[in-house]
């Protein structure tokens, strides 16, 4: 079946527009530590992130600690005040993606941004650093809607935009990107320049690959 020409891409936020995962693993290490734990080398945050704050903290802590309600609790309220200060000291977006979300409002194509950090923080790191792109929907985790992979943020973003689902590209750095795209009925894109390998997003069920942001253009 030939796929309808695409009208809106849906874009990941952390490993996809924006390298974050510095500002990430010190926030987070820094929490961590300040209970007395052992902290985690910054490589292996890039697979601890993706699926929300409350399992963020739970791989940052050591395995027989995660129980401890109190403790995460701590370490949540500290990370949380840690990087809400910290979030743009070495966060960038990645080469090329301001040429390419330029290049993709040129052709009329529709830009949304659906992530798993909290809405607030989601809205505000767009809007300094992507703030020059015509982004429609900004969409973080909010209270009563699921988290990724479950497709009911994408699809409740493409229903207030009126765009089927299967007029979406998708662009993302994780399983649960890949996941999260095919269960709403999106064209998944895995970007090889994030937090995850090929093999994750290829197993995930990837339509696509691509190593640089210029190299989306090509399904729009």
């Amino acid at each position: 079946m030939t796929r309808p020409a695409p009208t809106a891409a849906m874009f990941d936020l952390d490993g996809t527009l924006l390298d974050t995962i510095v500002d990430l693993a010190n926030s987070m290490n820094a929490a961590v530590e300040a209970e007395g734990l052992p902290m985690t080398p910054i490589a292996e945050h890039n697979f601890m992130v993706g699926e929300g704050v409350d399992t963020y903290i739970c791989r940052a802590l050591p395995e027989d600690r995660r129980g401890d309600d109190a403790l995460r609790q701590r370490v949540r309220t500290a990370y949380r005040d840690l990087y809400s200060r910290d979030w743009a000291e070495n966060t960038r977006p990645y080469e090329g993606i301001g040429a390419m979300l330029t290049e993709l409002a040129r052709r009329g194509i529709r830009l949304t941004v659906l992530s798993n950090k909290p809405d607030g923080s989601t809205r505000e790191m767009v809007a300094h650093f992507l703030g020059a792109h015509p982004f429609e929907i900004v969409r973080g985790a909010v209270d009563g809607v699921p988290l990724k992979p479950d497709p009911a943020a994408a699809l409740a973003i493409a229903g207030q935009m009126g765009i089927p689902p299967e007029q979406f590209l998708y662009l993302g750095d994780t399983a649960t990107d890949m996941r999260t795209a095919t269960a709403a009925g999106m064209f998944a894109v895995g970007c090889l320049w994030g937090f995850r390998p090929r093999a994750e997003l290829e197993a995930a069920g990837a339509a696509a690959l691509i190593d640089h942001p210029g190299d989306f253009l090509r399904f729009a």
